[in-house]
């Protein structure tokens, strides 16, 4: 007997053997069968779907689900344009907080909506005795009082008290990490909102770093969410390269840096594993950290990597040598120049050709990196939100000959580069239906078609978010597609995003998740 059988439904199973269905039946968490082969057996419930559509639960292959729900419970000054009011916002957090000296958090800031950055000195005057650190939207970088700028170790660079990258990294190192407990509520906060979304699987994109300096022993967090509920859907951790450290291993096994006890890519089961290893090198667009192959427009800089280009390659190829599948953050063209070369290097080294690597982002691709990709075997995993949220201030630190570069996405497939879809949540919305539009239509939020010819169809879009971020998270065996035998996670839509008017995919309802079969988050009314 089946445990559920879902009916009168139009099923997108993504699955080319049998594309469409009207019944799917659910036995153990699994998909047991579609239309005939189930339609006649006896199933404890029977769900009438009136007619909606079901398709594969989205998969996020790059999300930040710790500072998503970190983010949720921090005072904001996003979408502030004028200094005094976002001082009045930092002023009035620092009434609020009773502790003498402590610390103040911020979340939201964006220099482009100011016209220019925060100074320290600004800070000082509405801190309150207390030391600010107010995040930079995109993550690469901070604003801090001189509080804070006093205690970080001698030639830090800053900018008045705005510190990009690594120095950022510097002043969240004076703090006491964030607590396992507060770290399983905030995975719990930003899971729920992914489900409600359809998301019914992510990959968190890089734990343990001193990026974001969530906590030293990020991975416990994870582990405590699920012990106590709190972690609805599946997530794949990518591990921050940095937590490798050299090791003496048996030189037959050929890596010189490793993971504690060796663990790599693969480790953990269906709800929650290791991924990939995330490989930072280089910053982003929105802090103009990004680095390129030639300056921005208007600006006298091309962003700037990460650390030592040598040091770079070594981290990416001795992460190759140890086992792991690759994340390398690479925005800007000269960063995945070195992700390129660095990759061909490994591969050369010791050939993997089922490692899967990927580039993060990949948000300027020169049309000469297009080849270099797909001989490599590398995923792009894009976020194709990026350009609605901000496409036009894009475009224009691009200039007209590299705006159509941006977040490729025909290009990608036309040279059999594998195109992932994913939303770096929470830098801007990850809604998985907005996405697909986006990815449709690239259109900015002002109306503004970016790389026209970079467009692909709603079932690509669709596929970029199903069967290839499965894939991307070698999840393949049981994700990304409605086959029997699979896990049943899905998602029921109140329309099908191929047959309604672009324009209108990101408003279609979602109208109820399931994973392993159970509803997860409630039908809406």
């Amino acid at each position: 007997m089946l445990c559920k059988r879902l009916t009168n439904a139009r099923f997108l199973t993504m699955d080319p053997d049998h594309p469409v269905a009207h019944d799917l039946g659910i036995l153990r968490g699994r998909i047991a069968g579609l239309d005939a082969a189930v339609t006649s057996r006896p199933a404890r419930e029977v769900i009438d779907l009136r007619g909606a559509t079901v398709l594969p639960g989205f998969i996020d292959a790059h999300v930040h689900l710790a500072w998503t729900g970190l983010k949720e419970g921090t005072p904001s000054i996003a979408g502030r344009t004028r200094v005094d009011d976002v001082l009045a916002v930092v002023a009035a957090a620092a009434a609020r907080e009773r502790s003498p000296g402590s610390w103040l958090s911020i979340a939201g800031y964006d220099q482009r909506a100011l016209g220019r950055h925060l100074t320290a000195a600004e800070l000082d005057t509405v801190s309150g005795g207390h030391k600010v650190y107010v995040l930079h939207e995109s993550g690469h970088g901070c604003v801090v009082n001189s509080a804070v700028l006093d205690l970080l170790p001698p030639g830090t660079p800053h900018e008045n008290g705005f510190l990009a990258e690594g120095a950022m990294g510097a002043a969240r190192a004076l703090r006491l990490p964030y607590s396992q407990r507060e770290l399983a509520e905030a995975i719990g906060r930003a899971a729920r909102t992914c489900l409600a979304e359809g998301v019914t699987a992510c990959a968190e994109a890089g734990i343990g770093g001193t990026l974001f300096g969530h906590s030293p022993v990020e991975l416990g967090a994870y582990q405590l969410a699920r012990d106590e509920g709190l972690l609805p859907l599946r997530v794949q951790l990518m591990v921050a390269a940095e937590r490798l450290r050299p090791v003496a291993a048996h030189e037959d096994d050929g890596f010189p840096r490793a993971l504690d006890l060796g663990l790599r890519t693969g480790f953990g089961d269906d709800w929650l594993s290791v991924g990939a290893l995330k490989v930072y090198t280089d910053g982003g667009m929105m802090a103009r950290t990004a680095a390129l192959s030639r300056p921005y427009e208007g600006l006298g800089h091309a962003g700037q990597l990460q650390d030592d280009p040598a040091a770079l390659t070594d981290l990416i190829v001795d992460g190759h040598l140890a086992g792991w599948q690759l994340a390398v953050h690479a925005i800007g063209d000269r960063a995945a120049d070195l992700a390129l070369d660095a990759l061909e290097r490994a591969q050369r080294l010791r050939p993997r050709p089922t490692a899967r690597h990927r580039i993060e982002h990949a948000g300027l691709i020169r049309p000469d990196q297009l080849a270099r990709f797909a001989r490599l075997g590398v995923s792009a995993v894009v976020q194709p939100t990026f350009l609605h949220s901000f496409g036009d201030d894009y475009a224009a630190i691009m200039g007209e000959e590299r705006a159509p570069w941006l977040y490729r996405g025909r290009a990608f497939l036309d040279h059999g580069i594998p195109l992932v879809g994913s939303s770096d949540r929470p830098v801007t919305d990850g809604a998985p239906l907005r996405a697909v539009q986006f990815m449709v239509e690239r259109a900015s939020g002002s109306g503004r078609v970016i790389g026209p010819d970079e467009g692909i169809t709603v079932d690509e879009a669709l596929y970029a978010y199903t069967v290839a971020g499965a894939r991307a998270c070698h999840w393949e065996d049981a994700l990304g597609t409605l086959t029997p035998g699979k896990r049943a996670d899905l998602v029921v839509l109140g329309d099908d995003p191929r047959r309604v008017d672009t324009s209108r995919i990101g408003d279609i309802d979602v109208v109820a998740t399931y994973v392993e079969g159970r509803e997860v988050a409630p039908r809406s009314s």
